[in-house]
């Protein structure tokens, strides 16, 4: 599919998609948001695609999120916003999207509102040293309503995550890796290497397991620990029926890479 805000490219098992409005420091309007979700859909669904990235275009933002500007002109022009809803929630991750391939953010620049939000939404976030985060939707008088108020707490101290929320601070790259919120900061330049160095390491797992591990991280949360740790998940159930738990062992045993097909 050809898209307009957003590239889609694939090499090998890697998809990197990438927010392609840096003339608005890459925000997201709701075209940008419904393409996302479709190529985020299209990634999901397609077998020989393991790993997804999510950048940004330029060296500015990875995005200032939520399109405001954007949102008024419309507003002055039709009286109103009036867009049917976008599958999975704001840039297609932030609302129901159940996706158990492993999503890294490569945050190169700012990564503010709604593009913290989609950030919070993958698994890995590697930041660049010039990155910074927050979640300053109250300084327009909203919230952080596609899943920030909730993940944030969540993934860092919580009276450290009220704090930034509560005064729309803008958290370096640094500082937000002291906080557990960022995997790794590196110059900019280096970002891409980076993220390459962890789909690498990924990839010399096997794709089944590691979207058997990444479910049952997610839904055994709502369980008791007793429960979750009794409890196969489907994806668990693929990959104890799947090639890959023959080839595993065997690569070993014959002191060989293993060579995963992922089914």
């Amino acid at each position: 599919m050809a898209y307009e805000f957003i590239k889609y490219e694939q090499d090998g098992p890697i998809v990197t998609i990438t927010i392609n409005r840096p003339e608005r420091m890459n925000a997201i309007h709701h075209y940008t948001s419904a393409e996302l979700s479709e190529a985020w859909h299209t990634f999901r669904d397609d077998d020989s695609a393991w790993i997804g990235v999510l950048t940004g275009a330029g060296d500015r933002a990875f995005s200032a999120g939520n399109d405001l500007k954007f949102q008024a002109e419309t507003v002055k022009e039709k009286g109103s916003m009036r867009f049917p809803p976008v599958l999975g929630g704001f840039g297609g991750t932030t609302g129901e999207f159940q996706c158990w391939k492993p999503l890294i953010a490569a945050v190169n620049g700012f990564a503010l509102g709604g593009g913290l939000e989609l950030a919070l939404a993958c698994d890995i976030i590697i930041a660049s040293e010039n990155a910074k985060l927050g979640l300053p939707e109250p300084t327009v008088g909203l919230i952080a309503g596609a899943g920030g108020v909730h993940r944030l707490p969540r993934q860092i101290p919580h009276h450290i995550a009220m704090g930034y929320m509560f005064t729309a601070k803008h958290v370096p790259a640094e500082e937000a890796h002291r906080w557990g919120l960022v995997n790794e900061v590196v110059p900019q330049a280096e970002l891409m290497d980076a993220v390459k160095r962890w789909t690498d390491a990924i990839l010399k797992c096997s794709p089944l397991s590691i979207r058997a591990t990444k479910e049952a991280v997610f839904r055994g949360r709502g369980m008791a620990e007793e429960v979750a740790t009794g409890h196969t998940f489907p994806a668990g159930a693929a990959m104890s029926h799947s090639e890959d738990i023959v080839e595993g062992p065997l690569a070993f045993s014959e002191k060989r890479p293993p060579q995963w097909k992922g089914r």
